[in-house]
């Protein structure tokens, strides 16, 4: 039924879809559910800690024995500079104040550890099926080792220069990330968000220059942009945002409102929470200070000072100084009737997608 079967087969998987790994918003759950409807189920693990990691792979294969990704992320920490986070907290001042906190409590730097030695050892332990990186690839010695343990090996690039790279240096498939994606990007020979393509711009482009399946990521949110993308030379589709909106989702109240009342623009790259340019909803800090900031210090240690001021703007009901990660295509999902499951939500997005594809078969022969 389905066009292009060289993801489906590599992977041993029934429909072209990936349940994007989404730190921090899924967990066992929705890569459960994504899994029994017979797309690739996705774990995300660059802030478990290997015990975390080891319970919640346990925890899926009681569930579900289909093929399982484990997502981590590759970047190279920068060293601490404390005159640039004491900035940070200076431009913060005004904030803490007006919540009646303390600017110079001391709060623990957010746990974003890269791929490294312990991760690979758990890989060759746990042995899935697959495993993707974000921001890049790790080193040569350990990307052997994991594609020795017999996993498939993904990682994503939002430049043509970036799939190149990939694929030279032994991806084994590349995910094509559009601008309009949620969360952060996967950026890893460039620093600047300038010149960042959209999906449909840079799909194409990225399946010319490469051999390796591509897969097409960032503001598909139903069967049109998954059926759009295998007709651009996507083999599959990576689909976050709309899982959000599922009931399998480990979002807060305040980001599933934020979710359901965001419209087309509400979106913007900011690096104000991580360090890192990651695409949200615009929120008051976003607003006030710029999405983007040359003061908020390197990944993923400009969370740390926000770490106070988001709580004490939950526990008010507001999420003024929240990362509320969403892609452009929110609106697709919010008017769905949702919360489903993300089981649910993977066989109606497989069933859309085959449907319009055959149409589109039908009408061209």
């Amino acid at each position: 039924m389905w066009p292009d079967r060289r993801l489906l087969d590599l992977l041993n998987i029934e429909v072209p879809l990936i349940q994007a790994p989404m730190a921090g918003a899924n967990g066992v759950a929705m890569a459960i559910g994504a899994c029994q409807a017979g797309a690739l189920g996705s774990l995300p693990c660059a802030m478990l800690s290997p015990e975390q990691i080891r319970a919640e792979v346990g925890a899926i294969r009681v569930q579900t024995d289909r093929p399982l990704n484990l997502n981590f992320f590759c970047h190279t920490p920068e060293a601490a500079d404390p005159a640039r986070e004491a900035a940070w907290r200076a431009k913060l001042t005004p904030y803490y104040q007006e919540l009646g906190l303390d600017p110079a409590a001391q709060v623990p730097t957010p746990n974003r550890a890269p791929f490294d030695e312990t991760h690979c050892s758990l890989v060759e332990e746990l042995r899935p099926e697959v495993v993707s990186f974000h921001f890049g690839l790790p080193t040569p010695d350990l990307l052997a080792r994991v594609k020795a343990a017999g996993c498939t090996v993904l990682s994503s690039a939002t430049s043509v220069q970036e799939a190149i790279w990939l694929e030279a240096n032994g991806c084994d498939v590349i995910i094509a990330q559009g601008a309009e994606a949620g969360g952060h990007r996967a950026m890893f020979l460039q620093d600047t968000i300038d010149g960042q393509s959209g999906l449909f711009a840079l799909l194409p482009q990225i399946v010319d220059a490469v051999s390796v399946p591509v897969i097409a990521a960032g503001g598909i949110g139903d069967g049109r942009g998954i059926a759009a993308s295998i007709m651009l030379g996507a083999a599959s589709a990576q689909i976050g945002t709309a899982y959000l909106f599922t009931s399998d989702a480990t979002i807060s109240a305040l980001h599933r409102t934020a979710l359901e009342q965001t419209g087309e623009g509400h979106t913007a790259l900011t690096n104000l929470f991580s360090g890192k340019p990651a695409r949200g909803i615009s929120n008051r800090l976003m607003d006030e200070t710029g999405p983007m900031s040359n003061a908020a210090p390197p990944f993923p240690t400009a969370g740390a000072a926000l770490a106070p001021l988001k709580a004490a703007a939950e526990a008010q009901g507001s999420a003024a100084f929240s990362s509320l990660w969403s892609g452009q295509a929110a609106n697709l999902s919010s008017g769905r009737g949702l919360p489903c499951s993300a089981k649910e939500l993977t066989k109606a997005l497989s069933t859309d997608a085959q449907a319009l594809l055959a149409r589109a078969a039908h009408n061209t022969s």
